[in-house]
């Protein structure tokens, strides 16, 4: 049964996070005929953005495809219209032909209430089915942001889960009848081998979509495991438009000191932080820059190439096949380029080309698996650079972590505690202005939306280089750091805490290991 309309405030639709997954449980003629959109589970209710929160029919049309009671929200419509183009635009062509696979397989959220439907192995075994079925998850996984979709088969049936903003998300349910038929759909589409069940594989494929405008790369890997081979699919180059530096969560300070390193004719520019850290995006975000302030010769080596970015050529290394990384780094310097990006450096080899390239005249970028800005010196120098090549060509060394920005319409402001100043470290800290995550219709009770980056910036110049030629390790490259003032991943947290940008439990979470 629906309720009466949830506000009496207009939904900000541009504002509100779409669940694509609660969206694509009804058909896609239903939901643009009578301009009602599903949009979040919260709260015990699918809540419904419409222009006309007393249509009863189009209401009860709706409710039929979903076990909880509706919560019709009142949207403007040109901004809803605009949403369920966003949303079922992908899906036109079918969009006559009824319920999406999701909704005919009775797809439910894990938790939500209502059963999986029967369907029976011969049904699902279909080919339509099963590639309508991986089509519309890869639609819902590129629709939500996720980066990688895992199916892991178990005694209940099919888990599907999305990685959304770091976090797994649980999102389906469906038959274990349905694995197979669908992992093979993506088997074929990577070009592995179906018959192989017993060994890992891994492979890859293009998927357009967006009314085949747009396209995302798709990384695909299998494992075999008791209930079947367990298959994640990584989503690589979703957010290219939105790679500017402005948006990765830069202090102003920190912006101007990575937009001076950009004027460098030449040196090196290392972005440090474990694996998932945001640091191959902010590289991304430096060539943009880049690009649009002059015509360059840009040239990437990566594995694997994780965004298109226009005018750079990008050289994709694959250990199989005759384009290996060091091939690639040996001819790459006969490539006349005035700019080079290393997805990382991992070796002594891959050190020297970075550090020989960046004496010659290129400026070049790369990561580094270390905690802290100063580590990445003292990394180096464990690779078997000498420090006085460091000290002459390093630029710029950057560590970084990702945590997740508090939604800003349910925010709650508090002040932190001396027992989490404590735990931080930071007895300073404590009595600063500090948010917590709540939850509300427009991030769907999460408390939480995107991510943003901390940052630790050391600049090499004349003073610093002398001290890292004259072997000063970490601990007294840190020391200087604090002697001069520079803020530390820790600062940069406190900072981006006071102003209600994250929490203190994401704050915790990023550098209690640092």
């Amino acid at each position: 049964m629906t309720t009466a309309c949830t506000t009496e405030e207009t939904l900000v639709m541009d504002e509100a996070r779409i669940d694509p997954v609660v969206a694509l449980r009804i058909p896609p003629a239903l939901a643009l005929r009578r301009e009602l959109l599903p949009f979040v589970r919260w709260a015990g209710s699918v809540h419904v953005a419409c222009v006309n929160p007393d249509d009863a029919s189009g209401l009860a049309a709706v409710q039929r495809h979903f076990a909880e009671p509706l919560a019709p929200t009142r949207a403007e419509p040109v901004a809803l219209r605009r949403a369920l183009q966003r949303i079922y635009g992908g899906l036109k062509a079918r969009s006559d032909a009824g319920p999406t696979s999701l909704a005919r397989l009775g797809a439910s959220k894990e938790g939500a209430k209502g059963s999986v439907a029967a369907v029976s192995p011969k049904s699902v075994g279909d080919e339509f089915e099963a590639a309508s079925l991986g089509d519309e998850l890869l639609y819902a996984a590129i629709l939500r942001q996720a980066s990688d979709i895992h199916l892991d088969p178990d005694a209940g049936g099919l888990r599907v889960r999305f990685r959304v903003d770091g976090d797994l998300e649980d999102v389906h349910r469906l038959p274990l009848a349905v694995f197979q038929p669908l992992v093979n759909r993506f088997k074929v589409l990577s070009q592995m081998d179906i018959s192989e069940k017993r060994a890992p594989q891994d492979g890859g494929f293009r998927q357009t979509y967006d009314g085949g405008g747009r396209s995302v790369d798709v990384r695909a890997a299998t494992i075999p495991t008791k209930w079947g081979e367990r298959m994640t699919l990584r989503l690589l180059g979703l957010q290219t438009g939105e790679l500017t530096l402005e948006k990765l969560g830069m202090a102003p300070d920190h912006l101007a000191r990575f937009e001076a390193a950009l004027t460098q004719p030449y040196g090196l520019i290392l972005l440090t932080g474990p694996t998932g850290s945001g640091k191959s995006t902010t590289l991304y975000a430096g060539l943009r820059r880049l690009l649009k302030r002059e015509s360059l010769n840009v040239i990437t080596i990566e594995d694997p190439i994780e965004y298109d970015i226009a005018g750079v050529a990008q050289v994709a290394v694959d250990s199989a096949d005759k384009t290996s990384f060091e091939k690639a780094l040996r001819s790459l310097l006969r490539q006349d380029p005035d700019v080079i990006m290393i997805g990382e450096i991992r070796d002594g080899e891959t050190a020297e080309v970075a550090i020989r390239a960046s004496l010659t005249g290129h400026l070049v970028f790369s990561t580094l698996h270390t905690n802290s800005a100063a580590s990445a010196i003292t990394r180096l120098a464990d690779m078997g650079v000498q420090r006085y090549l460091v000290a002459s060509t390093l630029r710029l060394s950057i560590a970084q972590r990702l945590v997740r920005r508090l939604c800003r319409r349910c925010r709650v402001p508090r002040v932190l505690t001396e027992s989490e100043a404590r735990t931080l470290g930071r007895m300073d800290a404590a009595g600063q202005p500090a948010y917590d995550a709540e939850g509300c219709l427009y991030c769907g009770g999460r408390g939480l939306v995107g991510r943003m980056a901390l940052f630790e910036f050391l600049p090499l110049d004349e003073a610093w280089s002398e001290l890292v030629a004259h072997g000063a390790d970490e601990g007294a490259l840190l020391t200087e750091m604090k002697k001069h003032r520079l803020p530390t991943l820790l600062d940069d947290a406190l900072a981006k805490l006071a102003q209600g940008e994250t929490s203190f439990a994401e704050v915790r979470s990023a550098v209690a290991a640092w």
